[in-house]
């Protein structure tokens, strides 16, 4: 797992893995970050726009004034640029700050944030997140996030693992490697809902924090914690 953080985030992320509490690891963008509206905001600066008709970036990002589609390598230089000041364009997503407070008191959990992004960009991720008050550790890796997990419990005496995230590829990689994991879809920008394609097995879709809180408490309860 690539990591390129502090020895103090490193030394929290060590923590994890010796741990007997239950293991919350949370996606950031679409889950505690806004990001489609953000970077359609960015497009919009850039004379682009993102005709959200399917659940997919390449092919949907369009020259506003020609109409033209944009070439997956442009759409992937968006993306970078956008990573590279995206602290100037996101925001929370409604409820993650105080549902990922309460399940931490409630439960006694211990959170951390799996990002799927370049690890260069992690100093600029963990300073936006800071500033809004989510401290718990982060890890931003461009590895199979099931590789990630199965790392982070690997040693742990308790194996009870929450997965939150918005893509349904990342849910099978965790469900592959930790298949009692429960495996919560969620996702803020709520237009795309309905160009989602049909949930892995064992993945349970809600709509928002407050469902997310009361799906990892039955869970837990099941288990037990």
């Amino acid at each position: 797992m690539a990591l390129n953080v502090t020895p103090e985030e490193r030394r929290r992320i060590a923590a994890l893995t010796a741990s007997d509490r239950p293991l919350i690891v949370c996606d950031i963008d679409e889950v505690v970050l806004e990001f489609v509206a953000p970077f359609m905001a960015y497009l919009d600066s850039q004379g682009h726009e993102l005709r959200t008709t399917s659940f997919r970036l390449a092919g949907n990002v369009f020259d506003k004034k020609t109409g033209q589609a944009a070439e997956k390598k442009a759409v992937s230089d968006f993306l970078e640029n956008f990573f590279a000041e995206h602290d100037a364009w996101q925001k929370p997503t409604p409820g993650a700050l105080d549902a990922l407070g309460a399940i931490e008191a409630a439960h006694d959990a211990d959170i951390v944030f799996l990002t799927a992004m370049p690890p260069r960009h992690h100093a600029r991720r963990r300073a936006l997140l800071d500033s809004h008050g989510f401290s718990h550790p982060m890890i931003a890796t461009e590895d199979a996030k099931g590789d990630a997990v199965a790392g982070l419990i690997r040693e742990r005496p308790a194996r009870a693992v929450t997965f939150i995230d918005d893509l349904p590829p990342n849910h099978i990689s965790v469900l592959q490697a930790v298949p009692d994991a429960l495996s919560l879809h969620l996702m803020a920008y709520q237009p795309l809902r309905p160009h989602l394609p049909p949930m892995p097995q064992g993945v349970t879709s809600v709509e928002d924090w407050p469902a997310a809180t009361r799906a990892i408490a039955e869970f837990l309860a099941k288990r037990g914690r």
